[in-house]
């Protein structure tokens, strides 16, 4: 599955070179250097190292771990969720159950947010059934139902 907007990093640039520098790697991934950064912050991602002149510069486990991340961000996972993943992902004498734990968290989650969108979708149907579709906006009862208080 390749990462978000379906495009996968440029193989090649990485397979030329042992390290890459943080613009290499955000071009290879289609991302911004400030994304990058922003990762770093997070602790999602770490330079493997520096140059004399300070740049960044990131080694094929930093690429795997960008090919991780953008993987689970395409599956809806957050942020937090990700770093919560990647500590699980580095110990891996731990039980898989904790792994699946954060995943029905995150599907549950869906349905949550699937339901609340399916509540919403409901009230949206009444509201345009209770419209003729015709006649003054003066007497529309979608305005009205808009105008109206919360508790009314």
């Amino acid at each position: 599955m390749p990462p978000c907007g379906g495009k996968d990093f440029n193989i090649m640039s990485i397979a030329s070179s042992s390290t890459l520098t943080i613009g290499e790697l955000a071009r290879g991934a289609d991302l911004a250097p400030e994304t990058l950064r922003h990762y770093e912050r997070m602790g999602l991602i770490a330079p493997s190292g520096r140059t004399a002149s300070n740049y960044r510069l990131y080694d094929t486990a930093a690429v795997d771990r960008l090919r991780f991340i953008r993987r689970a961000l395409t599956l809806g996972f957050s942020l937090g969720d990700i770093r919560e993943l990647l500590d699980l992902r580095r110990d891996a004498a731990g039980d898989m159950g904790t792994v699946k734990d954060v995943v029905a968290r995150r599907v549950s989650d869906i349905e949550r947010r699937i339901n609340d969108l399916e509540q919403l979708r409901d009230g949206l149907q009444a509201l345009a059934a209770s419209c003729p579709g015709h006649g003054a906006r003066t007497h529309c009862p979608i305005l009205a139902a808009l105008a109206r208080a919360p508790d009314a």
